[in-house]
């Protein structure tokens, strides 16, 4: 796809003004804009620095004392814009990996910030150096972003991606043939033009699309939920301008669980809680209020701001109403801590009429619905997978869900591999072996290179004592997930319950590669190299 560069001929106004925007600053080359900085991590002990030399960015970590460290890693890209912060992404064997800390800007557009740990690793005691850059991350920062290897989850071809940030194409569509022209020839040898791409997508204007498809673009990033199931064989990263956001994903909302919170990336589904959304229903979207090609001045955004209320909230409603406080956004929009993002705030999208207190009016039990919300789902696929994803967190009630209507979707998509592998992790965790056993192993006819369905199968195989056929699934898996370090620690012990000492020390500097500050691999490793080996399948 072009980059915005491409674009700049014909729309050089627009170009000078988006370049400047968050969203097309947000990922590139991780020497770009660089900010050098170093943290110590109270929780591991291991100082960070983030450092150039001969003209490549570089995080070295050490430590010192009865468990030292020390190594570095070379940083490749950058992603986040900088508006809240930004993560450095490094490479390991051709496999890409988020660095364990983040740098957090000042809200408000204030400058300076700080460095501290990625949001998932707060408090953690051992370094992190094994956060895979998953592909929905890429996706919603980076343009052109290649997809994964077959089989991996963080695995990619290089350039990573193509173009850094958000470009042009990526809410308009269209490739390299619009604007261009072909040459036809004709009798006698001279030449005419036409307009080439009949038969390629053309340019979209999202706001001639239909609501649903026009809220997709921006839902594409500034959707999360509680809940993101991608369809059977469909990626987010697959979707284009026009297109149904729901034929690759659907998300869903927890509702009555008590809690009232902002993310980070939920915009669009705090919006819809707004009355001003309620009210106007489908003419109020994203660009109501907010131009995707330029950004106001941190001056100019109060007054920018009002006017987009004055523009539905006008006389004499604006000549009484707090005349003396001319931004709306202070309290109908006030920052808010976000739950999913450290460090981070968020303007309120909820566009409340009074600053919000205390949640109140839970429902008795929580639920999961569509957002957007649909008449009725048109299978129970989403809603189990959903219910599973929220069990991982250690929710009985979403537990409980699971399992009530996992048999129910299954029996609408038997031969589903995401759906066979939920019912058999289910299974698994009641000991019901035999049904899980045969669940994963109808995962992995349909989906052979299923990295969860081969870890869980092998632990049910070696806890039979079937240690080859659990070495094979776990060498597979391990091989294609270097980051799990679960797969090569026992990958490790089956070896060496087997015999293959080599194999097993092998696997656990496989898993040390990348996970160098894991106390459980170090152990072992040391067990392994003095002799004093003591093996069990966790």
């Amino acid at each position: 796809m072009p980059g915005n560069e491409a674009c700049a001929k014909c729309h050089s106004v627009i170009y000078a003004t988006y370049v400047t925007k968050p969203m097309a600053r947000g990922s590139g080359p991780a020497t770009q804009d660089f900010l050098p900085g170093e943290f110590r991590d109270p929780g591991s002990g291991v100082l960070y620095r983030v450092y150039l030399e001969n003209g490549d960015a570089w995080l070295s970590f050490n430590r010192d004392g009865a468990a030292p460290l020390h190594g570095k890693r070379k940083l490749e890209y950058f992603i986040g814009s900088g508006h809240r912060g930004k993560t450095f992404v490094f490479g390991d064997d051709g496999f890409s990996f988020e660095s364990p800390i983040n740098f957090y800007s000042k809200p408000g557009g204030a400058s300076g910030g700080v460095w501290d740990m990625a949001p998932k690793h707060q408090g953690a005691t051992e370094m992190p150096l094994n956060s895979p850059a998953f592909s929905s991350c890429l996706s919603c920062h980076t343009s052109d972003a290649q997809a994964p290897e077959v089989g991996t989850e963080n695995k990619y071809g290089t350039p990573l991606f193509a173009h850094g940030g958000i470009t042009c194409v990526r809410c308009h569509g269209g490739d390299l043939s619009h604007g261009l022209t072909a040459q036809k020839p004709v009798k006698g040898g001279a030449k005419v033009s036409q307009a080439a791409s009949l038969d390629r997508p053309g340019i979209i204007n999202p706001s001639k699309l239909t609501p649903a498809r026009r809220d997709a673009v921006c839902m594409q990033c500034h959707l999360e939920g509680n809940a993101a199931i991608e369809q059977p064989g469909r990626h987010l990263y697959e979707f284009r301008p026009g297109d149904d956001l729901s034929d690759f994903v659907r998300y869903y909302v927890l509702s009555g669980d008590g809690k009232d919170s902002v993310r980070a990336v939920s915009q669009f589904e705090a919006l819809a809680q707004s009355a001003c959304k309620r009210a106007t229903g489908d003419a109020m979207t994203c660009t109501t209020c907010h131009d995707p090609h330029a950004s106001p001045s941190i001056p100019q955004r109060a007054a920018y701001y009002r006017l987009k209320c004055l523009a539905c909230h006008g006389d004499p409603f604006a000549a009484k109403h707090h005349v003396e406080q001319q931004d709306c956004t202070a309290c109908h929009m006030p920052r808010v801590s976000t739950i999913d993002v450290g460090h981070t705030q968020d303007s309120d999208h909820r566009i409340l009429r009074v600053p919000a207190g205390p949640h109140q009016g839970a429902s008795l039990e929580p639920r999961l619905t569509r957002f957007p919300p649909v008449k009725e789902e048109d299978s129970l696929r989403g809603l189990a997978l959903a219910w599973v994803s929220l069990g991982g967190s250690a929710s009985q009630h979403a537990i409980a869900q699971a399992e009530k209507i996992l048999p129910q979707a299954l029996a609408q998509k038997p031969d589903d591999p995401e759906l066979l592998a939920a019912l058999a992790f289910e299974e698994q965790q009641k000991g019901l072996t035999d049904q899980a056993r045969e669940h994963y192993e109808h995962a992995l006819r349909v989906k052979p290179l299923f990295l969860d369905a081969e870890a869980n199968l092998a632990l049910i195989e070696a806890n039979a004592g079937n240690l080859n056929r659990a070495a094979a699934l776990w060498r597979s898996a391990f091989a294609r997930a270097p980051g799990r370090s679960s797969l090569g620690i026992n990958l490790a012990r089956a070896m060496c319950l087997t015999g293959h000492g080599e194999e097993s020390k092998a696997a656990i500097a496989r898993v040390l590669e990348f996970n160098p500050d894991l106390s459980t691999a170090r152990e072992m490793l040391k067990q392994l190299e003095s002799g004093e080996v003591s093996c069990g399948v966790q």
